[in-house]
């Protein structure tokens, strides 16, 4: 019986390419009727970095020797929408603050615990952004979201988890690339603490109709270690630690931030390019 199958799906195949049409490519080459879908336009060329270095037309946020890109952030990371709700009406995008006081040292980026989130002085809507982080080794009785945390917030309002998720179990949307409380991650790509992690984001910002109501939402993709982890998703709204997210309108770019969670996180090598 197998091998009648086989006979026959042979000859089907046979008799389906035979029916094929030919193409005569010399009276073809008289009219070129594929040159009606080539396009010429003019590409930017964009040089790749090589190693660590960032691509030619990044903005490098931080390269190892100063904050001179950051400073305080103007606020926290709200718990619920009715903390989002009090902030955002008062979001400032062009805000100067004070000098950001984490620690620089060895080419790396430090928590300084008690201090305060960072953000970068400059505004930014969509975008992808190459960040490295490290998790210290915590101690035994630090478990969870207390095992090393940190955030990478887009527009002070849209968390990528960072977080210690190597044998350091938590609630699945609250592990290392989950969109914070909404979206868990494809994959746990997490390697162990004391070794440096890299995530690859794009950050497509929210857009809203001049009468302030929601147009598109935020969309985010994320490799963490080159996995692919999340994947063009859609955010609800902020990320908020308590209740269901919904979207209020703000201004079209707003600064990245790093969050100060308590824990002594490392970072290097941050970079971004506007999209």
């Amino acid at each position: 019986m197998r091998s009648s199958i086989l006979v026959v799906l042979t000859i089907f195949s046979l008799n389906a390419f035979a029916q094929l049409p030919e193409i005569d490519w010399d009276e073809l080459s008289k009219t070129q009727p594929w040159a009606v879908t080539e396009l010429y336009k003019d590409v930017p060329k964009v040089t790749p970095g090589e190693g660590a270095s960032a691509p030619s037309d990044a903005v490098v946020l931080f390269d190892g020797k100063d904050l001179s890109m950051w400073q305080k952030a103007q606020f926290g990371s709200p718990v619920n929408m009715e903390g989002f709700e009090a902030m955002i009406p008062l979001i400032d995008p062009n805000f100067k603050g004070d000098a950001a006081e984490w620690t620089v040292k060895k080419g790396e980026l430090e928590v300084k615990p008690g201090t305060g989130s960072i953000a970068t002085k400059k505004a930014f809507g969509d975008v992808q952004l190459h960040v490295e982080w490290l998790a210290p080794v915590m101690p035994a009785d630090k478990k969870g979201q207390a095992g090393g945390n940190s955030g990478v917030i887009f527009m002070g309002m849209y968390e990528v988890q960072v977080l210690n998720s190597y044998e350091n179990p938590t609630y699945s949307n609250g592990q290392a690339a989950s969109i914070y409380k909404q979206h868990i991650p494809l994959a746990n790509a997490s390697k162990a603490p004391e070794n440096w992690q890299e995530y690859d984001i794009i950050f497509m910002a929210p857009k809203f109709s001049e009468k302030g109501t929601l147009v598109s939402p935020a969309k985010v993709t994320v490799i963490h270690n080159g996995v692919l982890v999340q994947n063009n998703v859609e955010l609800l709204g902020p990320t908020c630690f308590i209740g269901t997210p919904y979207y209020i309108a703000h201004p079209e770019k707003l600064p990245i931030m790093l969050q100060d969670h308590s824990d002594k996180m490392r970072f290097r090598n941050i970079w971004v390019r506007e999209l």
